[in-house]
């Protein structure tokens, strides 16, 4: 996938250098019912929220008591990439799954608690403010983990060529924000988590959300069946579409990240037009669903803090956010997962260590998922 913006959100216009993906040796592992790819870009969440600035102290406590947090910065000590003071952020934002309460309803299986992170992206802000490049860290990407430690202490040893997302599964946030500084050699400035069941009711009070398809998109296990056309999307749909591998492309999770990276410009382009902010119903509505659906470090753990940081995110657009897939090859021994490549990956960190844009030859001759299929509205 190029590297710079693209008039659509994200989406290629034409196959990528690969031909149709083989299988690795054995099987295809069957796409399992509750793989989701939930993910809201950081600012649509943050911003929501500037209600809290209204003065109305009943307003402001109730919001602040919804948004959780995560002292990431004490967790995790000082063996962390140095921090780079150049006027960047870097912020790392999952789409997590706790498998409870509502989220069981809407994903099935067993309630037991345990939590899942099958999406993750570094937004870059860059210097300025009004340019952002996201990089998406598929699910599926075979990896050393660090030792880590969660929020309860718990620590767990390192672990070598497992998938990127158990660093979520296995010991939280830290372990997560750990293992993207350890892959990256880029430091995190801050942590936002959203789950499953706030996006889905976050896009219903949004009034859903826009989208054009350009091929039918039928997909059984998301419950997702669109015609060709232009469509508005409630929650339910919206989630479908963000989690479906196998209704387009080679069916694997590349493919669900470039329909996601489509979805987020279509969900910001969204926010920044329907103008919440001149009814107080709908922005209170929206402001109380965001902060309980969000997650953050403890650096953004309030409303004043939110409200700063998505002051500093308003002007960047749709058209000034660039959208890539961290680098990555087709694993020879399993068609069901990803590879690092190394040497292409190592150009898009050091884009994000300098401030500077990613290069196109990053992405050039990587694997892509072959996905076509979703533009904005």
């Amino acid at each position: 996938m190029s590297a710079e913006s693209t008039p659509g959100p994200g989406i290629p216009e034409a196959p990528g250098p690969r031909g149709p993906r083989t299988r690795g040796k054995g099987r295809r592992r069957k796409p399992r019912a509750r793989h989701r790819g939930v993910l809201i870009a950081a600012w649509t969440a943050a911003g929501i929220v500037v209600l809290g600035g209204t003065g109305l102290g009943y307003v402001y406590f109730k919001l602040n008591g919804n948004i959780h947090s995560v002292d990431i910065n004490q967790m995790l000590g000082t063996d962390r990439p140095d921090k780079v003071d150049n006027g960047s952020q870097n912020i790392l934002v999952l789409g997590s799954d706790t498998r409870s309460g509502s989220n069981k309803k809407l994903g099935g299986g067993a309630d037991d608690g345990s939590a899942r992170s099958d999406t993750a992206m570094i937004v870059h802000v860059y210097k300025g403010h009004k340019k952002a490049s996201v990089v998406s860290i598929p699910r599926d990407t075979l990896i050393d983990r660090p030792a880590c430690t969660d929020t309860k202490g718990h620590t767990y040893p390192a672990a070598t060529g497992v998938m990127f997302n158990s660093a979520y599964s296995t010991g939280g946030a830290p372990c997560a924000v750990k293992t993207v500084e350890s892959l990256t050699g880029v430091r995190m400035d801050h942590y936002l988590e959203v789950d499953f069941a706030g996006f889905q009711k976050l896009v219903d009070e949004l009034g859903g959300v826009q989208v054009t398809t350009t091929k039918d998109i039928t997909d059984r296990d998301s419950h997702l069946n669109l015609k060709a056309g232009t469509h508005r999307l409630n929650g339910e749909e919206a989630l479908g579409l963000v989690r479906t591998r196998h209704g387009v492309g080679d069916g694997s999770d590349l493919g669900r990240i470039q329909l996601q990276q489509a979805f987020i410009k279509a969900l910001v382009k969204q926010v920044k037009d329907i103008g919440v902010f001149s009814n107080p119903k709908q922005l209170y509505d929206l402001a109380d669903t965001s902060t309980k659906a969000v997650t953050t470090d403890s650096a953004l753990g309030s409303v004043n803090s939110l409200m700063s940081f998505a002051g500093s995110l308003k002007g960047i657009s749709p058209a000034h956010m660039t959208m890539v897939t961290m680098p990555v090859r087709y694993d020879p021994d399993n068609g069901n997962r990803v590879l690092v490549e190394k040497t292409n990956a190592q150009l898009v960190w050091n884009a994000l260590k300098n401030d500077q844009p990613v290069p196109k030859a990053a992405t050039q001759g990587t694997a892509t998922g072959e996905a076509q299929g979703v533009v904005a509205g």
